[in-house]
This record gives structure tokens, sequence and C-alpha cells, in this order.
């Protein structure tokens, strides 16, 4: 009850306090995107599907085959960019996202789908500049679950652990990011919301642990996956959701960059990242409900 209180009272101040972006501040990717959105919300709406997680799978299922493509939220101007054609792994998570929370409350507009894009993409749900963007899942998770939209389950997980570390990937690897490479004065935004992840004490499943019995049962198709690196400056160096089998057995389901599109990972995931030079283990979210 709680958790629907801090929700409800979080949708009421939104609305009050922060309009939906205009269409010219909206980027799509062709003409027909708002009517593929409006169909799969209709599918949705239709699918019988009543929990979140149920409705993150499902429409996972409906985008299987979607090209990947990375950088598609890049441009000369930071807007609200509508894409569901081409898809990388975090903005595969977004959409799931959308469209879910649009189908819970019974919504079937993509302007609904835009809203609460915009409302988990941005820092306190509003669109701004480039730095506005909620760049490292460690601020997106922090920043999302105050104001509703999601929770982090990892801690609550068998074999949970912690790790303290610095996250500043992006101002120390300005030339990798098309915003930042030319522009000091938005490398010292950047650093100035990193000065918030100093330190920074974070849960994750330890790879080993994928294979766990206990840890298979806990974990729920249709849950948002991230995989923790050991890269230096950087939380989350992937994202996907959770799909298992009829025995129970987990699997990723992503948009693969290796594999060019969305799809279900044939390995498990215990197969999969156990010889992995990076991926050093899980961060598990779940959308509130």
């Amino acid at each position: 009850m709680k958790r629907a209180f801090i929700y409800i009272i979080g949708v009421l101040f939104l609305s009050l306090s922060a309009p939906a972006v205009t269409m010219q501040q909206m980027r799509f990717h062709c003409d027909n995107d708002t009517t593929r959105i409006n169909e799969l919300l209709q599918q949705g709406l239709s699918s019988g599907k009543k929990t979140a997680n149920d409705l993150v799978r499902f429409y996972a299922q409906q985008l299987l085959g979607t090209p990947y493509v990375a950088h598609t939220l890049e441009g000369d101007a930071e807007m609200l960019t509508i894409n569901i054609d081409e898809l990388d792994c975090t903005t595969f998570v977004e959409t799931l996202y959308a469209l879910t929370r649009a189908t819970l409350d019974g919504r079937y507009s993509w302007r609904d789908y835009a809203n609460n894009l915009e409302n988990l993409r941005y820092r306190n749900g509003e669109l701004g500049d480039y730095s506005s963007r909620l760049h490292y899942i460690s601020e997106w998770i922090v920043n999302n679950r105050s104001r509703g939209n999601l929770m982090e389950v990892t801690p609550d997980l068998p074999h949970a652990a912690y790790q303290v570390k610095t996250i500043n990937f992006m101002s120390t690897h300005k030339n990798s990011y098309q915003s930042l490479k030319n522009d000091d004065t938005m490398v010292e935004k950047i650093k100035g919301f990193e000065i918030g992840y100093r330190n920074h004490r974070m849960p994750f499943i330890k790879r080993t642990w994928l294979g766990d019995k206990k840890l298979k049962v806990a974990l729920r198709a249709g849950d948002f996956v991230g995989l923790v690196t050991k890269i230096e400056g950087l939380d989350i160096s992937h994202m996907g959701i959770i799909d298992k089998d009829e025995k129970g057995e987990i699997y990723l389901l992503d948009a693969s960059m290796s594999g060019g599109k969305v799809m279900l990972e044939k390995e498990n995931m215990m197969k999969m990242f156990q010889n992995s030079k990076t991926v050093i283990g899980i961060r598990v979210f779940r959308i509130m409900e």
C-alpha cells in the first residue's frame, strides 16, 4: 500500500509540474512509429496479461527480430527520440517499460508511451539537455525508484553481495561520446552528476551464482537485468530481460550487438558469462505496480 501511495502521489505531482514534451521536442524514426506503438498497446491490452513482468515478457516477444542499432538517441540537440524499429540494449529496456506502464494504466495511445518514456529516461522525468538523460544505470535506478517507477530487487536475492566503485566513465572518456568530445561545458555538467557516485556502494549477484537453484527460482521472467562490469568507471555494460524455459533455466533476452537484433540468447546465463573477461555479475530491477 505504501509503494502504491508513493506512486500515485508521484504521478499526480508529475502531471501538475511536468507537462509532456511538445511535438517539436520529439524525434521520430519514421512516419509509422505512432501507428506501430498504438498497435502494440492494443495487443497488450488484449493479451490478458495483468502483471508488469508478464507484460514486459509479452512485449519483448513482439519485438523479437528488431534490428540492433546503436546511438539512435544522439543528435545535435537532445530530443525525446521515439524509435521502436531500431533498438540498442538500453532503448530496448526503455521501450518495454514505456509500453508496459501504459498498459498497466489502461492507456493505448502513443502519447502515453511518449510520456512514460520521458519519465523513465530523464532525471526527474523531465527532458532537458544531454546531461538530463540518465546515462548511468546506478543513477537511473536511484532516480526512478524515488519516483515510484522501478525497484531494485538485487539485495533481496540469494547470494547478494556489494561492491564499492567510482562511476566516472563518461567524463574520463569524453571522446567516446559525440555530445561531449567538443563541449567542455557539458563535460563539467556530467562531472557534476558523477560526483554523487564516487565510492558508490551497489549490490550485485556474482556470475558464479547464476546456476544456483535458489537464485533461479527467485528471478522472474520479465525482470530487467543489468550486466555488472569490471571496466573502470562504469557500472553496467549491457541490459536486457530475464527469460525462463520450462525447466526454470534463466536466459538473457536482449537487443544483442553481436547478434544484430533483439533475440533470446542461445546459452543460459551461467554458460554465457562463465568465461567473460568483463562481466562480473548482474543487477535486477522490476517495474513498481
